[in-house]
């Protein structure tokens, strides 16, 4: 039986199609049963020991156009590792990922050159995404006035904050209607006037039938820019669905972590996981047949 989200992407355009994804990675380990200093600097010696890490265990999801997904979780839940591989920057070890056009990655540690100052940057930002010089003279004063920089656009980017580079970063990526636009913590930094113009930076893509997926820890921005919310713990999706019930179940987990009370957050992530209703990609979803 099908609820009423799923029913409505049935209804939209896909963007992004997810299809049985999953990621391992191989990592060093010097993790021993029994460690001496002998064998620790024996192991030192021969190299360490690889093992497999389950960043992200097998899932599917279909994102639309108009909708605004928050994904949220703990630290080491598989959410950047989902957003590299929606972003094209990391292939999975199985499954397949379409989308209708190049996604956008906006992270804190997205590339700028700190030597050149802010509207420098603008410049070389705007055309490496594809704009003419005659459209970059058109948006400037759209970028520096979403970004809040002022007079600052003018300065070195090496003397910005964090949160000045990040409000920029924004700005720039945010300035060509991307189709698919992803977002890492980058709003998680600024005053109340930046995330009130994030906020409406947003509306506006989804207006214009753009996608949107936000990481972030803080649930007051995933609540006040989200259409929808996935819940990643662990690298398994737990939850999928509308943003009150995800965050509010979310709310409660990490309640009970921060009481202690690990039983009662286990059994809520275990009744979340088996209430999940698992997506199943068609040929038809993606217009052509799933690898």
């Amino acid at each position: 039986m099908q609820n009423d989200h799923s029913l409505n992407l049935l209804k939209a355009r896909p963007t992004v199609v997810i299809d049985r994804v999953s990621m391992q990675y191989q990592v060093a380990s010097t993790h021993a049963e029994t460690a001496t200093t002998s064998n620790r600097l024996s192991r030192l010696r021969r190299g360490a020991s690889t093992i497999t890490v389950h960043a992200l265990n097998e899932m599917s999801l279909v994102v639309s156009h108009g909708e605004s997904v928050g994904i949220i979780g703990r630290n080491g839940s598989g959410k950047s590792t989902l957003t590299r591989l929606i972003s094209g920057r990391t292939r999975p070890t199985s499954g397949s990922i379409f989308a209708s056009d190049t996604p956008i990655m906006l992270g804190v540690n997205a590339a700028l050159l700190p030597d050149l100052a802010g509207d420098q940057n603008v410049i070389l930002g705007c055309l490496a995404m594809g704009m003419d010089r005659r459209t970059i003279a058109e948006k400037f004063d759209d970028i520096v006035e979403v970004s809040g920089l002022g007079d600052s656009i003018y300065l070195p980017m090496k003397s910005y904050s964090s949160g000045m580079a990040s409000r920029l970063r924004f700005a720039i990526a945010t300035s060509v209607d991307p189709e698919i636009l992803l977002i890492d913590e980058a709003l998680n930094t600024g005053d109340a006037q930046f995330r009130e113009r994030s906020r409406s930076r947003i509306s506006q893509l989804r207006d214009h039938a753009g996608t949107v997926f936000l990481v972030s820890h803080s649930l007051g921005t995933i609540t006040e820019m989200c259409t929808r919310v996935i819940w990643l713990d662990g690298g398994d999706l737990l939850m999928d669905g509308d943003v009150e019930t995800v965050t509010s179940t979310y709310s409660r987990f990490t309640s009970f972590l921060s009481n202690g009370d690990h039983a009662s957050a286990q059994e809520l992530r275990y009744k979340s996981r088996e209430s999940l209703i698992a997506t199943q990609v068609l040929e038809r979803t993606t217009g052509r047949r799933s690898a």
